[in-house]
């Protein structure tokens, strides 16, 4: 009781940003339809939890299995798939948020700076895209955290228990995504917060050594667990798809980087904001203590940027997302030194300034993402163009009413991602619905498509392009369909379409 009666006032603080997190977080938390690479994670989850065997199903396709693990946890409780997925997202945030409290108060020895780093993660645009979404990137963000925040108190006090604690970390960010690796990768910029001031400096650098080289072990201890699976050497074939092999990035070092990096900052200036980096780039100057640490921070966060950029052969927003957080602690030592220096209403004016970009942005997300400043590439994604489940809960709805009393083939444009797993997903324990995808599509129908329709109702759905379409979500004209239902997309020429299968 002491305790809390001491710390009231940050408690109570804390308490709202928690609150305020949860409301921005699961507020229409529907409000985005489901998106490709959500229906390929949830399916997997879905046939991972009925299936033992499917444990590893993830690297069937280069994926560790870590977030699929935790949202079979989670389809265990809550029957929809997409809410379920999205709140183990949620649930990680948390774990990132409670994260930067304790990375702000131990990096710069200041309660008030954890407080406000843990407010600044509430209210983050990149975070509220991520939070709401059953992606791995908010888990990968959550251990990163916990990483840096581990790594100073090890660097500081040398203790073995919390070279044990960051193994557990790193183990756990490998499992779930190969830039987990970054944990023990960056574990050498730590040196910079060693004491240097002691006596006889150089025991300590070897038990230093020694405790990373434990960390670096338990880390590859728990990766060796994906050995189990046949499938393990998938990672290193999926990884190439996304960056360069080192012996072909040798041949063209620089290549891409001038379009990465100029994309990189682009989304850095759409998800931070400039008034925030104004305020990271302030901490240097309005106070020169914990210099150190400041440059660990930033360092944590420059070092990924610069090698994404240079490596990156496929880029999207969310690879940028989990090295921001290192700085929202960088920001918020900036607003605790002004509120120690200016005039209560001075600092209020420049809180003002400091969140106005954030708070039109956070409206924006919620009340129309289409109208957000986030990048162009995350709106297509997830909302305007063709990855994106916009239409699928209305088809969904149609062919769940029509198969009440009668058995209906549902087929789908494709065979991995949004469709077919979007619908099987929503029907795999309906009797009445097959769900079957068809690629590539060819000038004429499939046979067996034309003969399931001569017994039953028989439908398909387009929603991509293909050579022998009229459009993206439009069917070849000379098969045999009737148009039931379709979606326009905010994009040009873009749809979803619902066909009835004719006889012939």
């Amino acid at each position: 009781m002491g305790f809390i009666k001491k710390y009231k006032i940050e408690i109570v603080i804390l308490l709202f940003i928690l609150t305020a997190y949860l409301l921005l977080r699961t507020l229409s938390l529907l409000q985005i339809p489901i998106f490709t690479d959500e229906a390929i994670y949830l399916r997997w989850a879905q046939i991972a939890k009925n299936d033992a065997s499917w444990r590893f199903i993830s690297l069937t396709d280069g994926k560790q299995p870590l977030f699929i693990w935790l949202t079979i946890v989670a389809m265990r409780f809550i029957d929809d798939p997409l809410v379920a997925g999205r709140l183990v997202s949620v649930a990680a945030g948390i774990g990132t948020m409670a994260g930067l409290f304790f990375l702000g108060r131990e990096a710069f020895k200041n309660r008030w700076i954890g407080i406000l780093s843990a407010g600044l993660y509430a209210l983050f645009p990149f975070a509220l895209v991520y939070d709401r979404m059953a992606l791995y990137d908010t888990l990968v963000g959550a251990f990163s955290v916990w990483g840096i925040y581990l790594t100073i108190l090890l660097a500081r006090s040398m203790q073995l228990d919390k070279a044990f604690m960051l193994g557990f970390v790193a183990g756990a960010a490998v499992l779930n995504k190969t830039n987990g690796f970054f944990t023990i990768y960056l574990l050498p910029l730590a040196l910079i917060l060693i004491n240097y001031k002691v006596k006889d400096v150089k025991p300590q650098l070897l038990r230093f050594t020694g405790l990373c080289l434990l960390v670096v072990v338990m880390t590859y201890g728990f990766y060796s667990i994906l050995r189990l699976s046949p499938f393990f050497y998938i990672i290193n074939e999926k990884n190439s798809i996304f960056f360069y092999p080192i012996e072909e990035w040798i041949k063209h070092p620089l290549a891409y980087f001038p379009a990465n990096f100029s994309a990189f900052m682009d989304w850095l200036f759409r998800y931070v904001g400039l008034p925030i980096l104004v305020l990271i780039i302030s901490s240097f100057i309005v106070s020169k203590t914990y210099i150190r640490e400041k440059i660990y921070l930033l360092l944590l966060f420059i070092i990924p940027f610069m090698g994404f950029a240079l490596d990156g052969k496929t880029v999207y927003p969310r690879y940028i997302f989990p090295m921001t957080l290192s700085l929202l602690p960088l920001a918020a030592y900036t607003l605790v030194i002004l509120y120690k220096r200016l005039p209560l209403k001075k600092w209020f004016i420049v809180l003002i300034l400091a969140f106005f970009y954030w708070i039109l942005t956070i409206f924006l997300i919620l009340y129309n993402f289409s109208g957000s400043p986030i990048p162009s590439s995350d709106k297509s994604q997830y909302l305007t163009a063709w990855p994106s489940g916009v239409g699928i809960h209305e088809i969904n709805n149609y062919i769940e009413n029509q198969a009440r009393t009668k058995k209906v083939f549902l087929a789908s444009e494709g065979t991995f991602g949004l469709l077919p797993y979007a619908f099987e997903l929503k029907f795999y324990k309906n009797p009445n619905v097959t769900v079957k995808g068809y690629w590539p599509i060819e000038s004429e129908p499939p046979v067996d498509l034309l003969v399931s329709a001569q017994k039953n109702d028989t439908y398909i759905v387009f929603y991509q392009d293909c050579s022998v379409c009229e459009g993206v979500g439009l069917a070849p004209p000379s098969w045999p369909l009737t148009k039931i239902m379709q979606t326009k997309r905010i994009e040009a020429g873009s749809y979803i379409t619902l066909y009835k299968v004719g006889k012939r």
